[in-house]
């Protein structure tokens, strides 16, 4: 038998050698590639859930909402003893206004109540020059024009009238959150606000809190501020 022959059965036998130690198993593990029977855990597994904080903070005036500040004024967080997370505001609370302020460190609960689309009623307490009546307090009710466009219709109410001080105390309660906007609102109808306090975010009230203090929301609280957010009870459209 030539030598060539030799080697061609020598090479065709050692195929079939190996065709018949691994079977047909070694044809299926081609088209279905091996699985391992363990799978790693995933990087949100390894790692430790971040704990949820929900705050209500009754912010004294004078008080920054920001992390920090360059000029060494008081910040919402010197307020919060034993708070290790770090929280971030629900919305606008400026400087000069004072009362309900929501903490969290859960951005998509405070993107929830923050969204415009989502309208939830906020209410303040405005100390103001002057008795708004007549035609300011029907701009008021129904959309004034600012510089950044019509505000949506708010419900007004006279909470005081001081004659002595020339002044007097609305309840307006807002569907929006634009900056410095119930301020802006009273100052475009000729009643500048000398104090402004936040008394409730959605159904939420600041009850007997006391001025600097805070508390940890309850569940139900919270549920029902996500229940605010989505209701479509507080859909309001502007005129």
């Amino acid at each position: 038998m030539p030598a060539w022959h030799r080697a061609a059965n020598a090479r065709s036998s050692l195929r079939a050698g190996r065709s018949r130690s691994t079977g047909s198993s070694s044809r299926s593990s081609a088209r279905k590639p091996i699985r391992p029977t363990t799978s790693l855990p995933s990087r949100a597994s390894r790692s430790h859930p971040k704990k949820k904080v929900y705050l209500m903070l009754n912010k004294p005036k004078g008080v920054i909402t920001s992390a920090s500040d360059p000029k060494g004024r008081k910040i919402v967080s010197d307020f919060l003893p034993g708070i290790k997370e770090r929280v971030y505001p629900v919305g606008r609370l400026d400087y000069d206004t004072e009362g309900l302020l929501l903490l969290t460190n859960d951005g998509e609960f405070a993107n929830l109540l923050t969204h415009p689309s989502h309208h939830v009623p906020k209410t303040y307490l405005a100390t103001v020059k002057g008795v708004p009546h007549g035609t300011a307090l029907e701009k008021l009710q129904n959309g004034i024009k600012l510089e950044d466009g019509m505000t949506a219709p708010a419900e007004v109410e006279y909470h005081d009238v001081d004659m002595d001080s020339k002044q007097s105390t609305v309840q307006i309660t807002i569907y929006e959150g634009r900056n410095r906007q119930v301020r802006r609102m009273f100052e475009a109808v000729g009643h500048p606000v000398t104090r402004l306090k936040r008394v409730k975010f959605g159904h939420l009230g600041l009850e007997n809190m006391q001025r600097g203090k805070f508390r940890h929301l309850t569940v139900s609280e919270i549920k029902e501020l996500i229940d605010a957010a989505n209701s479509k009870s507080h859909k309001v459209h502007k005129k």
